[in-house]
């Protein structure tokens, strides 16, 4: 038995409209291969579809059967391409984003918003994560895409782990003291002036961002003396507003009213605390490719 959807699709409209005639003009064909498609049709199913006489024009029993099924099936197979385009469109789907936790205090929600707004079918879930955890989590294809700061990752390394990443967001870093510390009424600062004051920085063996905070240090004159690691950048905060010591932060994470702690930012040559997007090249899958047009929009 061989029918296809367009033979269901002219006796559709044969039985819609009770007309050869008036379904040959809907359809926008003549009406000869229109009867010869309904004749081959009843041929291959074996039934009358019509009872035709001089004077009526009626479908049979069968035929009633058959247009209903075929109405149900001609519009869940046109439910189903809608849904194939929306997905390659990356309009349905899912998508699981790692980032780390200074991230949130930026543009990222602001994007996840945007995201939302343009792709209200797609579910996303956020995973705070590690920059080193989240680096694996894109390998093994648990998470697909990954926000994570500074030190870009190399390129080489990138390629053979088939891996892109690209800045997304510039920033700097600035430096986070108690308000009753004797910089925190400048409004801004040299990074040398903390030399000599016990750091608070985030577990140096999680992430390469910390260590890349401690490289700048020593570049500008001075190995920062680290009195203790947290791994949450509202920890080490929590410490400064007690007065145990300076961090260095993203400057977004001022937005954030901290208790007992003051932001300075750093006169020369602040370090770079610039977000990455990172995910795989491995597959062009839609909705990270509609997920990455809402950081670049593609040109007009």
């Amino acid at each position: 038995m061989s029918i296809d959807l367009k033979q269901l699709k002219y006796f559709l409209a044969v039985a819609e409209e009770k007309s050869f005639s008036r379904a040959a003009e809907r359809l926008h064909i003549s009406q000869p291969p229109l009867s010869q498609q309904i004749m081959k049709l009843e041929t291959e199913l074996g039934v009358r579809l019509f009872a035709r006489t001089t004077r009526t024009f009626e479908l049979t029993v069968a035929g009633k059967a058959l247009m209903h099924e075929a109405a149900d099936l001609l519009g869940k197979m046109r439910m189903t391409i809608d849904t194939i385009r929306q997905i390659d469109r990356g309009e349905v789907g899912r998508l699981r984003v790692g980032i780390v936790g200074s991230a949130m205090w930026g543009p990222i929600p602001s994007l996840l918003e945007q995201f939302q707004s343009k792709f209200p079918r797609v579910t996303w879930t956020i995973h705070e994560l590690g920059p080193t955890v989240q680096y694996e989590a894109l390998r093994s294809k648990q998470i697909d895409v990954g926000f994570w700061r500074e030190p870009k990752l190399n390129d080489d390394d990138l390629r053979h782990d088939n891996l892109r990443q690209e800045l997304c967001f510039r920033e700097n870093v600035c430096v986070a003291v108690n308000e009753h510390h004797r910089l925190a009424r400048q409004a801004s600062i040299e990074l040398t002036d903390i030399a000599d004051e016990p750091m608070l920085t985030l577990a140096l063996d999680k992430s390469a961002f910390p260590r890349y905070l401690v490289q700048c240090c020593v570049n500008a004159g001075f190995e920062p003396m680290i009195f203790q690691e947290a791994n949450e950048p509202q920890t080490l905060l929590a410490m400064v507003g007690v007065g145990l010591g300076v961090t260095l932060v993203p400057e977004t994470t001022s937005r954030i009213g901290w208790p007992g702690v003051v932001f300075l930012p750093i006169k020369t040559n602040p370090p770079s605390a610039n977000l990455y997007i990172s995910y795989t090249t491995l597959d062009d899958a839609p909705v990270v490719r509609a997920f990455l047009n809402i950081l670049n929009p593609p040109a007009a």
